[in-house]
């Protein structure tokens, strides 16, 4: 790996920094399984492999949409504002977010020490690095995480939606991102975890993209478009 080569990083959080992708995980597999053992109907329960299939990298209310058409539910979309016991899209998305705020204060959060190397290296370069999430939760987990400092700016799900960006696997709020940050996208890595994350890194032609396997699968992710995929970002140093 020649950083030479790269004029700009762009991290996703959950599954590349911070091990919160568990979490994540642990808090759609409560709300998910709970929605499905409700229902009239007889449902297969929700797996990790629904995660990683229709869930992993997209906004909340887009993964919860995404997962009910694979099981050919059909509720209201509702909105952002329902309230968690409304089973809507968006009561469902916000009933999943409750579960993971539950989940993060109980046990917290701590970044995985081989990205903090990447991290401290690529500073002591000089090198401008951004987070680009889905999530909402993304400032929190990042302060929780003490790792905010590293990252000039922080693209999450709230800010997308404030500028109007589709989210992943668009590439709209990674191109955003390199914008803010002044860079050239063909001088710029996307580091990612999730189909979905790595796709849209392709889609917005970036310089290289990087799959970080963390379960998602190494040929999957190369499916996907990643040109590299490690299972630690400390490989890359």
């Amino acid at each position: 790996m020649n950083w030479d080569d790269y004029d700009a990083v762009l991290f996703d959080l959950d599954g590349v920094i911070t091990p919160t992708a568990e979490v994540h995980m642990r808090a759609w597999n409560r709300m998910f399984n709970a929605f499905l053992q409700g229902r009239e109907e007889p449902q297969e329960p929700y797996t990790d492999q629904d995660y990683f299939a229709y869930v992993d990298g997209k906004p909340r209310y887009d993964g919860v949409a995404s997962f009910l058409k694979s099981r050919n539910i059909d509720i209201p979309q509702g909105d952002p504002t329902d309230s968690p016991d409304q089973e809507t899209v968006g009561g469902l998305g916000n009933r999943k977010n409750d579960e993971f705020s539950q989940v993060l204060e109980d046990e917290g959060v701590v970044a995985y020490p081989g990205s903090v190397k990447l991290l401290e290296a690529l500073r002591e370069r000089g090198m401008p690095m951004s987070i680009v999430s889905s999530s909402r939760n993304a400032p929190a987990v990042l302060e929780a995480a003490g790792v905010r400092d590293f990252f000039r700016d922080v693209m999450h799900g709230g800010e997308a939606e404030k500028r109007g960006l589709p989210g992943k696997p668009a590439p709209d709020t990674f191109l955003a991102a390199a914008q803010d940050l002044g860079a050239d996208v063909a001088r710029t890595v996307v580091l990612e975890d999730a189909h979905s994350g790595v796709a849209a890194g392709r889609a917005g032609g970036f310089g290289l993209v990087i799959g970080v396997d963390r379960g998602a699968g190494e040929q999957a992710l190369k499916d996907s478009g990643a040109d590299v995929v490690v299972s630690d970002l400390e490989e890359l140093l």
